[in-house]
C-alpha cells in the first residue's frame, strides 16, 4: 500500500468490520457496553496504527501484529493494556475467520505477556464501618447512599449490577437479591438483615421523593438520582469516590473493592470456594482463586503482628 486513497479504502473495509463485529457482540453475545467499548477503543486504535504504518489492517502479517504490540510495551503501556488490546484483535480475527471473511487467523499463535498477579485491595471490617458511618445522617441521599454501600457490601455486586438493578429484584420476603452479571446471567445472592433494613428504608421513604421529581415517566430501576432517573454506573462511582473521601480513607479505594471484601470475608468464614464463586458470579474457578491468596496473605500479616517473633 503506498499511497494515501487505497491506505484510506483499506481502514474503511477494516472500520465496516470493525462495526459489524461489534454489532455482534452486542446483540448476540450480549456483552455490557461498556465491554463492548473497550473492544472499540482496542480495535480503532490497532487501525489507527495499521494506517501510521501503512498496513492493511485486514491482511496484517503475524509479524507486523507482534511488531505492534511490541511498540505498546516500548511505549510503557501497561502488560494488562497490551493484553487486553491483544485480546480484542483475537476475538476480532477469529470472527473474520467464523465468518468467512478471512481465511487466516494471523492473532491466534500470539501469546499473551505475562501478567504479575496483583491482589486485590480488600478493605478491613474498621475501614467498611468508617464508609457506611459517613451516611449516618437522616437526609434521603443519605438513606439512598447507604443502601448502596450495604448492597454493595451484602452482595459483591458489581458497580453495573447496582445500576441494573429493578425495584422487582429485591425479595424482602426471601431476603434475596437477584442480580444479572456478564451475559445477563442471573444469580441471587441472599441480604444480611441490616442490608435489608437499609434497603427497605430507602425503598419506602426516599424512592417515592425522587420518583416525584420526574419530569417523565421512568423505569423500574432501584437507585435513582434526585432528579429521579436511574443511576448509572458513574454516577454510583462518584457516590462511593465522595463517601470514601468522607471517610478519609484511601482515594484509591474503588467499588470492586467492595466485591473484593465481600469474597474474602466470605472465605475468611469458612465458606468454600465453589459456594463463593457461584455468589460472585463468575465463570471461572480460577478467577475466584485470587481470593484464596487474599486470605493467606491476611493470616501471614495476623501472624507476624501477633507472634512475639512475628517481625524479627
Amino acid at each position: 500500500m503506498n499511497d494515501a486513497a487505497s491506505r484510506e479504502a483499506a481502514l474503511q473495509a477494516y472500520q465496516t468490520l470493525v462495526a459489524e463485529f461489534l454489532s455482534q457482540l452486542t446483540g448476540v453475545r450480549n456483552l455490557s457496553s461498556r465491554t463492548v467499548k473497550a473492544y472499540e477503543g482496542d480495535l480503532e486504535q490497532f487501525g489507527l496504527w495499521c494506517k501510521r504504518e501503512g498496513i492493511n489492517p485486514l491482511s496484517v502479517s503475524h509479524r507486523q501484529l507482534r511488531g505492534y504490540l511490541a511498540e505498546l510495551t516500548r511505549a510503557q503501556y501497561s502488560e494488562r493494556t497490551v493484553n487486553r488490546r491483544l485480546s480484542a484483535l483475537r476475538s476480532f480475527f477469529a470472527w473474520l475467520v467464523r465468518e468467512g471473511k478471512s481465511t487466516e487467523d494471523v492473532a491466534a499463535a500470539i501469546s499473551s505477556p505475562k501478567i504479575s498477579k496483583r491482589l486485590p485491595h480488600v478493605m478491613s471490617d474498621g475501614q467498611v464501618r468508617r464508609l457506611l458511618a459517613t451516611c449516618e445522617g437522616s437526609q434521603p441521599k443519605d438513606i439512598r447512599d447507604r443502601a448502596i454501600l450495604e448492597l454493595m457490601y451484602a452482595s459483591g455486586a458489581r458497580i453495573s449490577e447496582v445500576s441494573n438493578l429493578d425495584v422487582g429484584d429485591i425479595d424482602f420476603s426471601s431476603g434475596q437479591v437477584r442480580l444479572f452479571g456478564k451475559g445477563s446471567k442471573e444469580r441471587i445472592v441472599p441480604l444480611y438483615p441490616a442490608a435489608l433494613s437499609a434497603l427497605s428504608e430507602y425503598l419506602e421513604n426516599v424512592r417515592p421523593l425522587y420518583v416525584a421529581k420526574r419530569k417523565t415517566p421512568g423505569d423500574q430501576g432501584f437507585f435513582l438520582s434526585t432528579r429521579g432517573r436511574r443511576m448509572s454506573a458513574a454516577a454510583l462511582r462518584t457516590v462511593f469516590e465522595t463517601r470514601v473521601s468522607e471517610a478519609g480513607l484511601d482515594p484509591s479505594l474503588t467499588p470492586h473493592a467492595m466485591r473484593h471484601t465481600f469474597a474474602t470475608v466470605l472465605l475468611d468464614g469458612g465458606a468454600d470456594l465453589r459456594s463463593v464463586q457461584e455468589l460472585l458470579g463468575h465463570e471461572n474457578l480460577a478467577t475466584t482463586q485470587i481470593y484464596t491468596h487474599v486470605s493467606v496473605e491476611r493470616l501471614k500479616g495476623i501472624a507476624r503482628q501477633a507472634h512475639p517473633r512475628g517481625e524479627g
